[in-house]
């Protein structure tokens, strides 16, 4: 990936995990209350810019990682 495409990618990846793994935490604290969408939004707001941070480190050790993992077990 080259040019804005290596910087707009992980974060939208981020958003996307953050959007449903904070939707899904709730739930598991919270149950569905009255205020879940206040509380998940509260949540996503937060999580989403440390996921973003996660990823632009992840992501290249994530390609190195199926790099090697292909070249052991072949294409």
């Amino acid at each position: 990936m080259t040019g804005k495409a290596r910087f707009i990618f992980p974060v939208l990846m981020a958003g996307v995990m953050a959007f449903l793994m904070t939707a899904l935490v709730t739930y598991l604290n919270l149950g569905f209350p009255p205020d879940f969408v206040a509380h998940w939004l509260h949540a996503f707001v937060i999580a989403w810019p440390c996921a973003a941070g996660a990823a632009f480190l992840a992501i290249p050790l994530a390609r190195r990682g199926t790099a090697l993992i292909v070249k052991v077990i072949g294409e």
